[in-house]
């Protein structure tokens, strides 16, 4: 079905606008549903943008989305930390050689970028960060008191994309991917999974979004995937026991698993109801057994450790089109590129502004300052509609100290001191939560 609106240019009050959410970015909806094109919004805020001297797929990002990316990011690293990963760097090449080992030369060649001669040997744009964390995994011996041993990075792959398939940030050809690998025993596989699936529910909550659907991916027919009948069947038991200890219904769907083991994919869809795979828990028996991956165990004898790949908000590319889209480019408040909007109604007050605006710097929001020179008061409200936080200084707020504060929705919260503002939004931020203001707090 196809939607279409648009953005309200004028914000009304909570509750008002039809479309209204909680993330305040009260599209007002007629009665074909909306529709938001991440590539259109993302440059209306200067988020990213292509240049064809740098390349089809490769894009960039400015400022305003670069911070949208740096929350993103910080967010899973401080989740992650919290559930016991261990942060590692590695390279974006590696020898062609450890591709072939891992199997992706023979299974996925295709979408790889051709290899690059050095001297005697081949090096390759990675693919995929798992042969590297296999390596990292074997570089240290480990005893069965390590595992699980939980392997996080935030790093760059690459994949040749055909021209025709590429889009805006949903499908390109350098992709930084929120990746994780737990190297652990059969017996804490499934309680491993069951984590990961808890953390992309929590992730998904803080960002506003939920999934239409969990599909457990299997394998279909041909050389596609590793001929290994055990290992998969193995493997799509300790899933389907995850699926269900974590109470999730799902559906099982042939030909879309990886070549070396069956996964977890968490499905989104767009505003055109198409589907695409954000977040994926995947269990692989094959590359630890490539790698001659081990352990020692409680009998002192060497064992194969299980990997566990998991990725909680999948690339942050897609991730973030699709926030963009989801949220008509108004993101829940820590996630906004800018987070409050200061308006000076005159030059009068724009020391006092200024003022506000050093101060958000200090408490680490990011505040932008309006001044008169952008036209009137109405119309500088209107451009900074999608900012989920507008700050109005006139004379009252000079002399007492005070701000009127508007919510992103049209609210408008009851005059209270500069620092009692600035800590409430900055409470919610850190808490990482989708609301603009405290329901108990007061707001007309």
């Amino acid at each position: 079905m196809s939607r279409r609106a648009d953005l309200c240019l004028s914000p009304k009050p909570w509750g008002e606008c039809p479309g209204a959410s909680a993330f305040g970015h009260s599209p007002c909806v007629s009665e074909e549903t909306v529709m938001y094109d991440h590539r259109k919004i993302g440059r209306e805020l200067d988020l990213f943008d292509t240049d064809p001297l740098i390349g089809s797929g490769l894009p960039y990002w400015l400022p305003n989305g670069a911070a949208v990316r740096h929350a993103l990011e910080q967010y899973i690293r401080s989740a992650e930390q919290r559930a016991g990963y261990r942060h590692v760097h590695s390279p974006v090449l590696g020898k062609r050689q450890l591709y072939e080992i891992s199997g992706h030369w023979s299974h996925y060649r295709d979408d790889m970028f051709p290899p690059m001669d050095l001297g005697s040997e081949q090096v390759v744009l990675r693919p995929s960060l798992c042969p590297h964390h296999a390596v990292i995994y074997r570089s240290r011996s480990h005893s069965y008191r390590d595992l699980p041993l939980r392997m996080a990075e935030l790093g760059g792959m690459y994949r040749s994309e055909l021209s025709g398939v590429l889009g805006g940030l949903s499908r390109v050809r350098a992709i930084h991917l929120n990746d994780a690998h737990i190297f652990c025993t059969l017996d804490q596989v499934a309680a491993e999974a069951q984590a990961a699936l808890d953390m992309i529910r929590r992730a998904y909550e803080a960002l506003g979004i939920t999934p239409v659907r969990y599909r457990l991916s299997l394998p279909g027919h041909g050389g596609k995937y590793i001929d290994a009948p055990e290992m998969w069947e193995r493997s799509t038991a300790l899933l389907t026991a995850a699926l269900k200890q974590s109470g999730l219904v799902y559906e099982a769907v042939e030909d879309e698993a990886a070549f070396y083991g069956p996964k977890i994919d968490v499905q989104v869809a767009d505003g055109a109801d198409r589907e695409s795979t954000l977040s994926t828990v995947q269990v692989d028996f094959h590359q630890p057994k490539q790698f001659d991956l081990h352990y020692i165990g409680s009998d002192g004898a060497k064992q194969r450790p299980v990997m566990v790949h998991r990725s909680i908000i999948g690339s942050v590319e897609r991730a973030v089109a699709h926030l963009i889209e989801h949220h008509g480019g108004a993101l829940p408040p820590w996630l906004a590129p800018v987070q409050l909007v200061i308006f000076p109604i005159s030059e009068a007050e724009l020391a006092s502004a200024s003022a506000l605006a050093e101060q958000c710097a200090a408490l680490g929001l990011r505040a932008e300052l309006f001044g008169s020179e952008r036209g009137k008061l109405g119309a500088r409200i209107r451009e900074a509609r999608l900012v989920p936080y507008q700050a109005v200084i006139g004379p009252k707020e000079v002399d007492s100290g005070h701000v009127a504060l508007r919510l992103r929705d049209g609210r408008r919260i009851d005059s209270l001191p500069a620092v009692d503002v600035l800590e409430r939004i900055g409470a919610l931020i850190d808490a990482h939560s989708t609301e603009l203001w405290e329901r108990t707090s007061r707001a007309s």
